[in-house]
């Protein structure tokens, strides 16, 4: 009986303890959208850099898009991206730094193109210590998200050898643009940052050795106009 009495005081107790539900490892995004209601026309003309952010959250169909829009598949047979690459070769990585997206937890995602998806790297809000890492740039601790672009440069030299790095450059460029687009195109501001210490910032957003970061790119609300 008081064995019985035990067992049923510690199935009253977990009842009453809540839950965290740890995310899965690999989150799975919302499928993009292929026809906005701006044109590509207006988009350019309207797109400006922002640095300033209100407070709020993303939708996790919004990253989607961004991401879809800056390495995503849009042949399948093929597996061409979004953005045009040297060769076809693709040397460059996306990763989300999520602070405010509704659904997913914060922390830093590596973008899978192939099932547009994202992949954990780093849990917890990193944002206030990337920022540290690239001058203490206000925008990255305030952007609801930071995408951030990094490259392996020996990808490309395998074919191109000493103009790999040109070429990387010129993709890193093409894909920065289509994150500005598609941000104008979502009513959301963007400004590409290319001041921070690479070390710093591989760290803070564990990239791998064999990678180097190029772009930070925060994303938020929009707080007024641009430049």
């Amino acid at each position: 009986m008081i064995k019985l009495f035990f067992v049923c005081t510690l199935a009253l107790c977990a009842m009453l303890i809540p839950t965290r539900i740890v995310q899965a490892a690999t989150v799975e995004l919302p499928q993009p959208e292929r026809e906005g209601t701006l044109t590509v026309e207006r988009t350019i003309e309207d797109r400006r850099s922002v640095r300033s952010y209100v407070p709020g959250s993303l939708a996790l169909e919004e990253v989607g898009q961004l991401l879809w829009s800056a390495q995503g598949i849009t042949e399948e047979r093929r597996g061409f991206r979004a953005a045009p690459s040297a060769g076809a070769l693709y040397p460059l990585t996306l990763y989300l730094v999520a602070g405010e997206v509704e659904g997913l937890e914060a922390g830093v995602w590596r973008y899978l193109p192939a099932q547009h998806a994202i992949e954990r790297v780093v849990a917890g809000d990193v944002r206030e210590n990337l920022s540290n890492a690239a001058l203490r740039q206000d925008s990255l601790a305030s952007a609801q998200v930071t995408l951030a672009i990094a490259a392996d440069y020996d990808i490309t030299a395998m074919r191109y050898g000493p103009r790999a790095e040109r070429y990387v450059h010129i993709e890193v460029g093409h894909v920065g643009q289509n994150i500005y687009l598609q941000a104008e195109s979502l009513g959301l501001g963007t400004v590409a940052i290319g001041a921070f210490d690479d070390n710093a910032v591989a760290g803070v957003l564990g990239i791998p050795e064999n990678e180097s970061p190029l772009y930070l790119m925060p994303v938020g609300l929009k707080a007024g106009s641009g430049e």
